[in-house]
């Protein structure tokens, strides 16, 4: 989705180039991508649903509160929504809504007013300022448990400016579209809505056979030399010949 990372992708694959084909776009377009470049026959597909480390340590979008950064959060710059707009310019039940359902915030309800409370005063405008609306929002004994307070409100924020849950229930259904017959596909996901309805479309479709009874998780050794992939479930599924 964001040009910036075709171009880091370009640069650092150049010795695959004549095996790579890179697309600036969604994966909410994959028929179409698979249709233009003429691509096929498709032996298998993998959905990475992981945002990437260059959005938080590079990007300057405001990804991360660990970094005092505009609150943008678009991986596509093209498009309208930003989390300013939305923390700006929402109503508060709608903003309680998406941190209650994306973030899976407790607190979301006390989060979503003080939102609203100190916009009144002052525009809403960095990561800082948002993290500090949190903490004064969170009750003092949960501002210190092993997932920083800010987490799951900048997760709702990113999923919402990126309709990343949206995006996904519309491309899993293409994939019975372009993947041949007794091939694979793969899907990594780390949230546990995005693992939902990864396990809920592999479970009603008749046209895919299911690999992973349950997800694969990573190891104690993988997770010590990639602390992010703690989190990562993947499930997979092998398209049956019978409904091709």
């Amino acid at each position: 989705m964001d040009p910036e990372q075709v171009k880091n992708c370009r640069d650092k694959l150049k010795k695959f180039k004549d095996r790579l084909i890179l697309a600036n776009d969604s994966y909410l377009n994959l028929e179409e991508i698979v249709e233009k470049n003429n691509f096929g026959p498709i032996n298998g597909i993998l959905f990475d649903l992981g945002m990437s480390s260059w959005h938080l340590e590079k990007s300057g979008r405001g990804f991360t509160f660990q970094k005092d950064e505009p609150l943008d959060m678009r991986y596509n710059l093209q498009t309208a929504l930003t989390a300013e707009k939305i923390l700006n310019q929402w109503p508060e039940d709608k903003i309680e809504k998406i941190l209650k359902e994306y973030g899976q915030e407790r607190f979301s309800k006390r989060i979503a007013a003080e939102i609203v409370r100190v916009r009144k005063e002052k525009p809403i405008k960095t990561t800082f300022q948002l993290k500090e609306i949190i903490k004064k929002a969170v009750p003092k004994r949960f501002r210190h448990k092993r997932i920083h307070f800010a987490t799951r409100i900048f997760q709702a924020l990113r999923i919402t400016v990126n309709k990343e849950l949206d995006n996904l229930r519309e491309a899993l259904p293409q994939i019975l579209e372009v993947l041949s017959p007794g091939e694979r596909l793969v899907v990594v996901s780390f949230h546990s809505l995005e693992d939902k309805i990864v396990k809920n479309f592999l479970k009603n479709q008749k046209g895919l056979k299911i690999l992973t009874k349950k997800p694969i998780e990573a190891d104690l050794k993988e997770i010590k030399i990639n602390p992010r992939a703690r989190s990562a479930k993947l499930r997979a599924a092998v398209r049956s010949k019978k409904y091709a």
